[in-house]
């Protein structure tokens, strides 16, 4: 297997902007796949077999675009754990890093804690 550097766990978020920001934020190695908003139903399928047996992690703005594609995943990944944001910062990309921080170790994700530090 080549991706074994990744380890098992997948992130799946919206946007380029989001997998930079979150990956900065992360400790552990940890593959970040970007639906970049919508996600066809063949993107979408592809996504399903590639990440069988790891542990899905969906974190997705808290908009109605955001909702809309949780929803989607939440069928497809039945399994998979949601990480919310504070509906007051809206959109993952513009979210504090101590925040991003704060709700990825919620769920267990290794992250720099320079960045649970509020500033």
């Amino acid at each position: 297997m080549m991706n074994d550097t990744y380890g098992d766990k997948v992130l799946i978020v919206e946007g380029k902007s989001d997998k930079k920001k979150v990956k900065s934020i992360l400790k552990e190695p940890m593959e970040i796949v970007c639906t970049n908003g919508t996600i066809s139903m063949s993107k979408l399928d592809e996504l399903i077999d590639t990440l069988e047996d790891k542990e899905v992690y969906i974190l997705v703005d808290a908009d109605a675009a955001g909702e809309k594609l949780r929803k989607q995943l939440k069928k497809e990944f039945p399994r998979a754990e949601h990480i919310y944001i504070d509906r007051m910062y809206r959109e993952v990309a513009t979210a504090p890093v101590y925040h991003l921080a704060t709700v990825l170790l919620g769920a267990n994700i290794d992250v720099h804690t320079q960045f649970l530090e509020m500033g």
